[in-house]
């Protein structure tokens, strides 16, 4: 990338060995380059900023800080409270109200790491943003941009970045994903960046003790009531917490006695009932999408397409045939049933180790 060289580039930094590395590389590859970490957390309190703030509270601030100290580069924290809140924390919230299981960290790569902090980074004249994602981003052929699986493929996150328009991916750049996690620490070790044996954050940032159904009571604005879990003709069976509490394909903490494992089949938010089924029920050989974002491809305008389709990060992929079903509406048949469907999930479409698009599943 000769003729970016010399180039203003603002790398979102998040105090992790990732990011860090990210910073280094670009800066031996001669970018002008800046950091910035993303203040996210909502709470004023230092305490609780340090207790909740994951990949953007207090110390993530001062590890980003030391290490761009050691780098030699310009530093900022930039305020996206109300973003965060507005795009992702309610986003969340209402997701899980509707019966439904959102994934808030694609949401915060979509409107805010990216959306918010590019339009503020070119507005400081830069002309790129960079994160320490483990994806590729490649321009094709036919002039599109599109994210190419990482190198070492356990690490690879380009699921959680499906959402990035053509603009977003033409002024990003992703220098750790032809390095292994590994080679990434080796080459923050020879840096002397302090942060080389970091652990990695694993947890939703805004809620670190992994209780979902706690934050959503105690930040939404009405009490979710409880109500019905049902069989699928119906029949009650027993009462349920409240349906932020359940998600498809759920087996754990039902409080059921049938006698036989029972798993959450579908979320019925609107009579307000958690439908109960067996192991053979949460399988499913076809999926409806939409609020659709194509990547490698324009879209399939009307046709059909071969692909491999993930339902979840954790998904290794099948095979699946999508067409085209409404203007802003995918119908994804597999070859094989795929267990725990899950509305509000997203689906990201594969042609080998390119993303072609994706979309939230209905």
């Amino acid at each position: 990338m000769d003729n970016g060289r010399k180039e203003k580039v603002v790398v979102g930094m998040s105090g992790g060995v990732d990011s860090s590395v990210a910073a280094y590389l670009l800066k031996q590859q001669g970018y002008d380059v800046i950091g910035v970490t993303m203040q996210i957390w909502q709470d004023e309190d230092p305490d609780i900023q340090e207790e909740n703030g994951g990949c953007c509270g207090l110390s993530a601030v001062d590890d980003a800080r030391r290490v761009a100290w050691q780098l030699g580069i310009p530093y900022y924290v930039m305020n996206f409270k109300t973003e965060f809140r507005d795009h992702v924390i309610n986003y969340f919230m209402d997701e899980y109200v509707r019966g439904r299981t959102p994934n808030p960290c694609i949401a915060c790569n979509r409107y805010v790491k990216w959306e918010s902090l590019l339009r503020r980074c070119l507005d400081m004249g830069a002309r790129y943003i960079a994160t320490g994602h483990y994806a590729r981003i490649e321009r094709l052929a036919s002039g599109r941009y599109a994210l190419r699986k990482s190198a070492v493929a356990q690490k690879d996150q380009t699921y959680a970045l499906y959402s990035l328009t053509q603009e977003q991916l033409s002024h990003t750049l992703m220098p750790v994903g032809q390095y292994g996690k590994d080679e990434i620490r080796q080459i923050a070790e020879l840096a002397g960046l302090k942060v080389a044996s970091k652990p990695d954050s694993q947890e939703i940032c805004f809620i670190p003790d992994h209780d979902y159904a706690g934050f959503i009571s105690e930040n939404w604005k009405s009490p979710v009531p409880p109500g019905n879990f049902v069989d699928l003709d119906g029949t009650i069976l027993g009462r349920h917490k409240g349906i932020i509490h359940y998600t498809v394909g759920q087996r754990k903490g039902l409080n059921l006695s049938m006698g036989r494992p029972v798993f959450v089949v579908e979320i019925r938010p609107e009579r307000n009932e958690v439908v109960i089924g067996d192991a053979k029920d949460v399988w499913s050989d076809v999926l409806t999408c939409r609020n659709l974002n194509w990547m490698a491809v324009e879209g399939l305008e009307g046709g059909a397409m071969e692909v491999t389709a993930k339902i979840r990060y954790s998904h290794k992929g099948a095979a699946c045939r999508i067409r085209q079903t409404g203007s802003d509406q995918v119908e994804c048949r597999f070859e094989e049933p795929q267990r725990a469907v899950t509305p509000g999930q997203a689906v990201v479409f594969y042609d080998g180790d390119y993303v072609v698009g994706g979309g939230v599943i209905q």
